[in-house]
């Protein structure tokens, strides 16, 4: 395992992190633990999760693993979130995470999810800094750290507040052009650096020949490539990867431990091979599912990434018949509301997207009838 520093704290934690939003039966609590304990023993030291994940199960599961690691004696940090501004909104969410988790502190407590300025302006406005340090001078928290949507150089603002010992941002093959002008910030104020959806939300390994650019040599898959991009940067200190099952962990581990040096000229070429073809995709958060009028926008917006990897508007009508088996129709109840943009992490202008997805099904359809 490769260790990094997290900012300067003085913690060393490994390059690789578990992310616990994805698995694959999070109600196979012996299941869970297993998969965190053949993370562990590979060198993992970083531990993610939310209270936000499965309803809090996530936590739940957590709390049953690190409560393993400590009877074999495995060090571990742990980091969860919040979205409370208050603070009495954040003291009772920490009380819930502490009992479900079955610790005593947390070593990196996140504001969670700032999606844009306003948005971060208001929680300020409503406590949520004064809180997170009462809870760090109370010894309930280690590090105050910040999860950031934020692009290009609005993060700046949040980094000027200098409380901040971490920050968590989504940085990866596919986005990096995107999200460079964040990283920098980060890295020049030289905090703890952990980049999420390090594979795209699964669209790195569902099309592997689109993204084979990223691979340095030929043993490797297109997720040890994608997960050792990401090493190559060292500023990176973790890489949190969530996982399903137990193969995924091993692949990841085989990722870092098979890891070599990509020079500088290498990791240019896989930049430039990308160039801007990559931007604008969804990467599956879900976020945005809680429309009004009960689109399935996700997966629309899961078929329309089709549609931007390959030119193609076959491809995202095929992804809605026969991956997702729903009706491109229902992009055309949208009233336009606006709901799902605010919700989105990456501010992608979801309503002309239904909007295209309905130009095309009813052409589609037009032809059909010829």
């Amino acid at each position: 395992m490769i260790y990094r520093n997290y900012g300067q704290t003085g913690k060393k934690v490994s390059a690789l992190g578990f992310g616990g939003m994805r698995f694959g039966a999070v109600d196979d609590i012996d299941a869970c633990t297993e998969m965190m304990l053949t993370a562990a023993q590979g060198g993992v030291n970083y531990f993610d999760t939310a209270p936000g994940y499965f309803g809090g199960k996530s936590e739940i599961a957590y709390g049953q693993a690190l409560a393993e690691f400590r009877r074999q004696e495995i060090p571990y940090y742990v980091a969860t979130k919040t979205f409370a501004t208050t603070e009495a909104d954040v003291r009772e969410e920490i009380e819930g995470q502490l009992e479900r988790l079955e610790i005593d502190q947390i070593d990196f407590y996140h504001i969670w999810c700032i999606t844009d300025l306003d948005n971060w302006r208001q929680r300020k406005k409503d406590g949520v800094l004064d809180a997170f340090r009462k809870l760090k001078d109370e010894g309930l928290i280690n590090h105050i750290c910040v999860s950031s949507h934020l692009i290009g150089d609005e993060i700046k603002e949040l980094l000027m507040e200098g409380v901040f010992e971490g920050v968590l941002f989504g940085y990866s093959a596919y986005n990096f052009s995107t999200r460079q002008k964040a990283f920098d910030a980060v890295r020049k104020h030289n905090l703890g650096a952990v980049v999420m959806n390090p594979l795209g939300g699964g669209l790195i390994p569902q099309n592997p020949d689109l993204f084979s650019f990223i691979k340095t040599r030929d043993d490797e898959t297109v997720v040890e490539a994608g997960i050792r991009f990401l090493l190559a940067h060292p500023e990176i200190s973790v890489t949190l990867v969530g996982f399903e099952n137990n193969e995924q962990v091993q692949e990841a581990l085989r990722a870092v431990d098979g890891y070599r040096d990509i020079t500088s000229d290498e990791l240019q070429r896989m930049k430039d091979a990308a160039g801007d073809k990559f931007e604008g995709l969804c990467t599956g958060c879900q976020y945005c599912d809680n429309c009004p009028e009960g689109i399935p926008i996700p997966k629309l917006m899961d078929a329309y990434n089709q549609k931007k990897l390959r030119g193609k508007d076959e491809s995202m009508l095929n992804q809605l018949k026969w991956h997702w088996t729903i009706s491109p129709d229902e992009a055309a109840k949208c009233i336009e509301c606006g709901q799902c943009e605010e919700a989105c992490t990456q501010h992608l202008d979801i309503i002309n997207r239904l909007k295209d997805i309905t130009r095309v099904a009813e052409a589609a359809a037009a032809a059909a009838e010829e």
